[in-house]
């Protein structure tokens, strides 16, 4: 068995049932799992299978300074499952000699993580938008992976507001600037994780002008489902209709690589729609600085791997909970693959541009 309790409190577990060979070991790597959350080999199957203990919650890791702990524990089958064997696992999101620095500096609400040694590092801006708040946990552990790596709030931490009507990009480019300070040099790729091909819910702008209408959503499409949670996969406008022409992004315009990154079974909006109009769009431009990848049976939630699978949460947007499609083996497969995909591109297209440079952190 498996438990965990997350910065909000909650309690998540898994369990899983394993025949010992005639040494009285189990292998994980070796052994199946007959029964419990999960069947086959699945070495960290104890760990995606996590499940809270209340309805429509995700794990939260607030700050990455609290690391991940994982209470696991070995019972026997039979009686009152009398506990033969427990341990604690510490699973940090920062690894040694990262250093984490708060940012306050002008508009700029966010956190800084930086790698050990002299560098130069390849600098990545780490954005969650809708939900408000900060996430430090894809940051700090990209920052262990040797990149230098900003995380920044939209809304809904320190002195930003709490709720925004519109998202104006002169924050977004001022926390560009702020890296580029860092690093002394800038190089446009972006990782676009389960995205739509238009600006969704608030309006963009820039230098105080709209330059992008937001593409809204109909509610009364949302299903609802028996555990309480709805459905929102048809609740967006089409944003090839003429009318909302004007939140679509005019991707062909960039200058940088792309990775778009999609789930199959996204059930908070068609991501792999969304993607392949951003692939076409690139495509009939002449573009070709692009990567793909979608994954069957993931949904909306991807993350760095290894973390318990959600199924359900409080949607910001819907103001109720949802499901965020997936099932917990594939998502988990998901996961894993992803996060080897996002270094490698991130590696490969940054790493040539910092080399030229010394970094100041």
């Amino acid at each position: 068995r498996a438990s965990s309790t997350d910065d909000k409190g909650t309690v998540f577990s898994s369990a899983a049932t394993y025949r010992a060979n005639g040494n009285g070991e189990i292998d994980l790597k070796r052994d199946p799992s007959l029964s419990g959350r999960y069947v086959g080999v699945e070495p960290m199957g104890l760990l995606w299978s996590m499940t809270p203990d209340s309805l429509h919650k995700r794990l939260q890791k607030i700050n990455a300074l609290n690391p991940f702990m994982v209470k696991f524990s070995v019972h026997e089958e039979t009686g009152e499952g009398r506990i033969l064997a427990e341990a604690t696992n510490e699973r940090i999101l920062m690894g040694d000699g990262v250093i984490r620095v708060p940012v306050k500096e002008g508009n700029i609400r966010g956190v800084l993580f930086t790698p050990p040694g002299r560098g130069p590092f390849p600098s990545v801006l780490d954005l969650y938008t809708y939900g408000g708040g900060l996430s430090e946990k894809r940051a700090s552990l990209l920052a262990s992976r040797g990149f230098l790596v900003l995380t920044v709030a939209l809304y809904g931490h320190d002195d930003l507001p709490k709720n925004v009507k519109e998202i104006h990009l002169d924050y977004l480019e001022e926390a560009v600037e702020f890296l580029k300070k860092q690093t002394k040099g800038s190089s446009k790729k972006v990782v676009w994780i389960n995205g739509c091909s238009a600006n969704v819910v608030l309006p963009f702008y820039y230098k105080k002008r709209q330059i992008h209408s937001a593409l809204m959503f109909d509610l009364k499409k949302a299903i609802p489902t028996e555990s309480g949670a709805f459905i929102t996969k048809y609740v967006l406008n089409n944003p090839l209709a003429e009318e909302n022409k004007g939140s679509l992004i005019p991707i062909e315009q960039a200058k940088g690589h792309f990775l778009f990154v999609a789930s199959e079974d996204d059930l908070c909006w068609d991501s792999k729609a969304y993607m392949d109009q951003m692939v076409e769009r690139l495509k009939r431009h002449g573009k070709e600085k692009f990567e793909s990848v979608s994954y069957p049976g993931a949904g909306h939630y991807l993350e760095p791997p290894y973390g318990p699978y959600c199924r359900s949460s409080f949607n910001v947007v819907l103001g109720k909970p949802a499901l965020w499609g997936g099932e917990p083996k594939s998502h988990a497969a998901a996961e894993v693959h992803m996060w080897k995909k996002i270094q490698d591109f991130l590696r490969n297209h940054l790493s040539s541009d910092a080399a030229q440079n010394r970094a100041k952190l």
